[in-house]
């Protein structure tokens, strides 16, 4: 009997000693656990290996698919394959290229069965070492996803990549619960997630205000649904972990859900569509979890902004690509000052739709912004879209933005036409202000805590943050109205993840524009005669080719109101707003500013005190006077333990000095290394961890001491096999997994599992 036929005999005696023993495994008390803790880290959202998402009974039961999300490349948009919406059964996402993992193939054992043994059989990896090289790990792993008939010669090539890949396995008892539930047909008792009595009661309040009649309603909560597609709302006096979503819906509220599914949230539904609200279904995971507050001040805010006045709707607009490409023109009808102030209200969850993100790997969007940067909101009073009604009519038909055509031969066109418009758009806004009064410290709105944003990107990723965080920034960014809403409009609600390369090549070249309209917007704060030294600091080495090929010409000549000193005024300015925001700032941060001798938080145990302290000796300074920055991933999370068991967590991120972040390829031709630094905040500051460290806080100034002597990659593994958390430690996942406890803890409405899929073999 050959080897392959022994295994599937026995598999064959497997599934009858499973289905002779006991109680069935149950799936959602026995198998999700196992998923969330062991599975979920890397199968969720979009980049899940082999699209296999393991956060719910769905998932699992969809499958795997050799077609990636993730393809810069293709020439035809690709169809899209979102859990949840694109099919609702095997048998139709089968109908779009997915295979079953669960099902039992013959004599042959599931192909999650044979995945679960190749992994447990595989030589035990030796405790907290290096990975081999052979494993290729993170984003630049091949996407092999072998079907059932193509495992054999998968195992044969990667012996050593079963699943959980890479990493400290499963326990027995979970294997053998898995391989139990696997031969026992793998029956998933999942139900879905029902709001309670009182979620129920909240949810009619805001579904009745969508749905009501007539047109002035219906193009306030079409306008509310784009703004709100992507949160995972919550109410007060809701049950812990529930959360909910907007679709839309062939049918009313009272009645089950018909999802309306469209490409984007602002396609044309096709009949009457209902906004109804539904339940979040399956694992909380981190990097799409962008939570909204629905409580009872909110739906009076709401209604006070954007369901009072005397303003009327004389026709409703219809759908299609010139309503895609200017919200607004399409909802010109609704107040823009109502628009704008609903948006600052909530300016944190606005910009982490854009740069957080649910897409999953962003790197399309983010190489276009450097590693850590403020942003500040203009107040709707001094933003003359919002109370010069001429300039409104001149600037609304410049505001369109491209990616709607994407027609491959005609990208470089279409780029060229929307460039000019927006060209054209700064040019006049750059004369309307020039009359308008200079701006000054009245300019920046300072309604709540959201009006001072700190953002961090991590190459193809990027956090957001309520306050300052770190040193002062070589740029900041300031918003007004018709660049917030732009930049929404065109990565969250436009932006389509299964697009071609000419789509995701517009929205990236157009991301551009809107970047350098934020610090542009920012250098008319600035005196005059600063203006272009600070941007010629920020568009090195063929930076300036870049501004005279596409970017307008800044106003250097009209002036300021705010008195900055004249060796820094940049500085100065920072130093000015933390002062005049201290009372907004979230993020006080003592560690990375230090203005004296204690470098530490007030408030915080002792231990964790000294830690601090000695912590700050490694930020703020360039990576030419300390050179173990080269060798630091972009975003470290590091565990400090008090003796008594308690322990902080911080956020030890690199930020990349970049000559400028002006074009669309070579990157890496444009680091500047020696100038790169660290940010460490208390926290957690990514969704993808790159590493971690856990050192007991009695022996950080040793940590810091040896990473400050750090030369070469020898020292700085010598650092790594004293304090790091390889994959391999005997206790990643309780380490790992902590980091979600901490978040709990924290922050405990925005708590979700985290990614380890870039997770590095340092």
């Amino acid at each position: 009997m050959s080897y392959r036929s022994m295994l599937g005999a026995a598999w064959l005696l497997v599934c009858s000693l499973a289905q002779a023993q006991g109680p069935a495994v149950s799936y959602i008390k026995d198998v999700q656990p196992i998923f969330t803790e062991k599975c979920v880290a890397c199968h969720a959202c979009y980049d899940s290996a082999c699209q296999l998402n393991l956060g719910g009974g769905e998932g699992a039961s969809r499958g795997a698919s050799k077609m990636p999300v993730y393809n810069g490349d293709r020439t035809q948009a690709q169809d899209p394959t979102r859990l949840y919406i694109d099919a609702q059964s095997p048998a139709g996402w089968a109908r779009k290229g997915f295979y079953s993992v669960l099902d039992a193939q013959g004599s042959q054992a599931a192909l999650m069965a044979r995945m679960l043994e190749l992994g447990h059989n595989a030589a035990p990896l030796q405790p907290n070492a290096k990975l081999p090289d052979t494993i290729v790990l993170g984003l630049s792993r091949s996407n092999m996803c072998p079907t059932p008939g193509e495992f054999d010669a998968y195992a044969a090539a990667h012996p050593q990549e079963g699943m959980p890949l890479a990493v400290t396995g499963l326990t027995g008892a979970q294997y053998q619960t898995l391989q139990q539930w696997l031969a026992q047909g793998a029956p998933i008792d999942e139900q879905s997630l029902q709001p309670s009595a009182e979620e129920a009661q909240h949810i009619s309040a805001w579904e009745q205000l969508l749905n009501a009649d007539g047109a002035r309603n219906q193009l306030v909560a079409r306008w509310l649904y784009e703004h709100w597609f992507l949160a995972h709302m919550y109410f007060d006096g809701g049950k812990s972990g529930h959360y909910f979503q907007w679709v839309r819906s062939r049918t009313p509220s009272g009645q089950p859900v018909d999802l309306i599914a469209t490409r984007r949230p602002n396609d044309d539904p096709g009949t009457h569509a209902y906004y109804r609200l539904i339940p979040v279904q399956g694992a909380i995971v981190y990097k799409t979890h962008i939570t909204y507050n629905f409580d009872a001040a909110k739906l009076a805010r709401v209604k006070a902004l954007l369901y009072t006045g005397d303003w009327q709707v004389s026709e409703l607009p219809g759908y299609g690509p010139q309503r895609r490409a200017n919200p607004f023109e399409t909802f010109q009808q609704i107040p823009a000052r109502a628009r704008y102030q609903f948006m600052l209200d909530d300016a944190k969850y606005f910009v982490d739709t854009f740069i957080r993100g649910p897409v999953c790997r962003g790197q399309i969007a983010t190489d276009v912004i450097r590693d850590q940067f403020w942003t500040m909101f203009q107040a709707p009073d001094r933003d003359l879209y919002i109370t010069d009604a001429n300039y409104q009519a001149q600037a609304t038909p410049l505001l369109a933005m491209p990616g709607q055509n994407d027609d491959v031969g005609s990208v470089l066109g279409l780029w060229l036409r929307y460039r000019d418009k927006r060209n054209q758009y700064e040019a006049l806004r750059s004369a309307v202000y020039a009359d308008a009064p200079a701006p000054d410290w009245s300019s920046l709105w300072a309604g709540n805590d959201n009006a001072i944003l700190t953002i961090f990107r991590h190459f193809d990723s990027a956090t957001v943050s309520k306050g300052l965080i770190g040193e002062i920034p070589q740029t900041l960014w300031l918003f007004d109205y018709p660049l917030l809403e732009r930049t929404y409009y065109q990565l969250a609600v436009n932006f389509d993840v299964f697009g071609n390369v000419s789509h995701q090549a517009q929205t990236r070249l157009y991301f551009d524009l809107i970047r350098n309209g934020a610090e542009v917007n920012f250098l008319r704060l600035m005196p005059p005669d600063s203006r272009e030294g600070l941007l010629d600091d920020w568009y090195q080495n063929g930076g300036k080719l870049k501004m005279w090929l596409d970017y307008q010409n800044i106003d250097d000549d009209t002036p300021t109101a705010l008195s900055l000193g004249e060796k820094n005024p940049k500085r100065d300015f920072a130093l000015q707003l933390l002062q005049r925001y201290a009372g907004l700032n979230a993020s006080p941060d003592p560690i990375n500013r230090c203005t004296g001798a204690f470098c530490s938080r007030d408030g915080v145990p002792a231990p964790i005190q000294a830690a601090e302290q000695a912590l700050s000796r490694l930020v703020s300074r360039p990576a030419a006077g300390l050179k173990m920055i080269e060798l630091m991933p972009e975003a470290t999370l590091l565990r400090v333990q008090e003796k008594d068991g308690k322990r902080e967590i911080y956020s030890l991120l690199r930020n990349r000095a970049h000559s400028n972040v002006a074009f669309l390829l070579g990157e890496s031709y444009r680091f500047q290394p020696g100038l790169d630094t660290l940010t460490l905040y208390p926290g957690v500051l990514t969704s993808y961890p790159n590493f971690m460290f856990n050192v007991p806080a009695e022996q950080v100034p040793q940590f810091v001491d040896a990473l400050s002597a750090v030369t070469d990659r020898t020292g700085f593994e010598q650092v790594v096999q004293r304090w790091g958390i390889r994959r391999s430690h005997p206790q990643f996942w309780s380490y790992f997994h902590d980091l979600t406890q901490y978040l709990q803890e924290k922050t405990p409405v925005e708590a979700g599992v985290l990614d380890m899929n870039r997770y590095e073999n340092l």
